[in-house]
């Protein structure tokens, strides 16, 4: 099984009292917010230090892996410890949907914060990621790749470097292409990978960079925010990997997106709202965009000039809330083709 679920999967997450050494999330208590989050990142630490600053209120974070925390959310559906899920990938948006573990948190703020196609009823997207083409600069013409298909040519024969198919961001964008284009069209897809695989496929996205290169192969499929964290890495190496390897955009490029979405039975149900309303500001989203190399999704926070150099790109068309339907697809064409 690809995606495993173990039944102790609560002694994995660890917690974190914003505030204090607390263990436990504060049930009692008027002024917190519970928050489950896959979101692990630095800059993550320092906005919920800001919401505490700005509100007053105090954020309770169990951290764990995204299917771990579907699963601790699913089980506790009729006595829901958290009040909010944080987390990247939108594929768990619909398994929630299907338990019945979701409940309005809509706003007039969010709603004028966060475009249409990155919100629903019961969550908001915060940041989106690029799945892009990343392309080493001394070997390929980057005008021969205009789409993802591009990728499965003959020429390309021994050059694609991947991540395993047990990554949730291959599995979504193969999920993606399942929703849009139709399952056979997927698997061609992804056959057409594997036969030009340069080597079997390990390691995450950076690892593909650094083979790329390293020359171990020419091209690698990758999330753009990990180009955008090394091009500014204090390691000296990491940023002459950036150097050496360029982010092909393809036409209807698959925009993988961290969300956040207040589930059902909250028991401190307005602070949820102001903390999702708190990372849809415009101030929050430029600093996502500035410290982590995400996209911003509140269009009228400024983009850093890493990610304005990518210039303007299409981006793929996607109910996200249908998308976790097609995950078992995805994993099935990958078994099949060979994707290991």
């Amino acid at each position: 099984m690809r995606r495993l679920i173990a039944a102790g999967l609560a002694a994995a997450l660890t917690l974190t009292a914003c505030s204090s050494g607390e263990e436990g999330f504060d049930q009692k208590s008027d002024d917190v917010v519970n928050v489950y989050s896959s979101r692990h990142y630095d800059v993550d630490k320092e906005v919920y230090k800001m919401f505490e600053e700005e509100t007053g209120l105090k954020l309770n974070v169990v951290e764990g892996k995204g299917d771990e925390l579907v699963e601790r959310i699913t089980r506790e559906k009729n006595k829901p410890q958290a009040d909010v899920l944080l987390t990247v990938g939108a594929e768990s948006l619909y398994p929630l949907h299907e338990a019945d573990a979701l409940e309005d948190a809509m706003s007039d703020t969010i709603e004028s914060n966060i475009p249409e196609q990155f919100r629903g009823d019961y969550w908001m997207g915060i940041t989106s990621r690029a799945r892009v083409i990343a392309y080493n600069k001394d070997h390929v013409d980057p005008e021969k790749i205009k789409t993802y298909e591009d990728i499965t040519k003959p020429e390309w024969k021994d050059q694609i470097l991947v991540r395993p198919s047990s990554s949730s961001y291959n599995q979504a964008l193969l999920a993606s292409f399942i929703e849009v284009d139709g399952e056979d069209s997927a698997k061609q897809w992804a056959q057409g990978v594997v036969d030009n695989f340069a080597r079997e496929p390990k390691g995450n996205d950076i690892d593909q960079a650094k083979a790329v290169a390293a020359g171990e192969g020419d091209l690698a499929i990758m999330n753009s925010y990990y180009w955008a964290r090394m091009a500014k890495s204090s390691d000296p190496n990491e940023a002459k990997v950036a150097e050496k390897v360029g982010l092909i955009f393809p036409e209807n490029t698959h925009l993988n997106i961290s969300y956040g979405a207040m589930l059902k039975g909250a028991k401190h149900k307005e602070n949820a709202i102001k903390l999702l309303e708190f990372l849809s500001s415009e101030k929050i989203q430029e600093l996502y965009a500035q410290e982590n190399g995400e996209f911003p999704l509140n269009p009228k926070a400024p983009l850093p000039e890493v990610q304005k150099s990518w210039g303007e790109f299409t981006k793929q068309k996607v109910d996200y809330e249908e998308l976790g339907k097609y995950r078992d697809d995805a994993t099935k064409i990958f078994d099949e083709v060979g994707w290991k």
